[in-house]
């Protein structure tokens, strides 16, 4: 195990500071993001040569539009059939496990990191992780934001501009600021698409 993976090992929950083991690894990983965002959009191999590079796993058919930001992305795990739209940013010094066919809107931030509120103790550099955890089938919306400890559960939705403070159960959609659950998902939702639209004025 390196000094970097022993760093990152102990990371979530602790208190942790920038070491010279983990700015070399952001460097070396920051290079390949951007190659990432340079790609044309027609050079699909290169794109999932490098997402395969960057990430800690990547399962079967995950589509991810760049441009991408992140800071560690060994840290990160992306589930089969999960599709992500452009402009996702990682603060993933602590682990992100995002799960099979969830959807990322665009300009989504997962946030693992946080700084103490004492002055002093932030003068220091200290800072803090705790993972993000996206269950299977979940949506999350344009804009979102998920601050450090947050699971978003199996097939929950995420309105867009939400500031996620705290867990979303599953089958549930939630939005807002601070975000909270505003109704489980139901029979209503096999039925319309779209506020007032049906599936079925569709042919759907």
């Amino acid at each position: 195990m390196t000094e970097f993976e022993r760093q990152q090992a102990v990371a979530g929950g602790f208190l942790w500071y920038d070491t010279e083991a983990y700015l070399a690894h952001q460097a070396e990983v920051k290079d390949k993001v951007y190659a990432l965002n340079m790609l044309k959009p027609s050079e699909t191999q290169k794109r999932q040569e490098l997402i395969r590079q960057i990430f800690g796993s990547v399962g079967e058919d995950v589509c991810l539009n760049p441009p991408l930001q992140l800071a560690v992305g060994s840290t990160v795990t992306i589930g089969a059939g999960t599709y992500i739209n452009s402009g996702l940013t990682l603060i993933d010094d602590g682990k992100i496990t995002i799960g099979q066919g969830c959807l990322l809107g665009t300009g989504v931030t997962l946030c693992t990191t946080g700084h103490p509120i004492d002055p002093a103790e932030r003068a220091k550099g200290s800072m803090y992780s705790f993972p993000i955890t996206i269950e299977d089938g979940a949506w999350i919306g344009a804009g979102a934001l998920l601050l450090p400890g947050i699971t978003i559960g199996r097939y929950a939705v995420v309105g867009a501009g939400s500031v996620v403070t705290k867990d979303v159960p599953p089958y549930t959609v939630a939005a807002g600021n601070p975000c909270h659950p505003l109704r489980e998902i139901g029979e209503r939702d096999k039925m319309y698409y779209f506020k007032g639209h049906k599936f079925q004025d569709q042919g759907i």
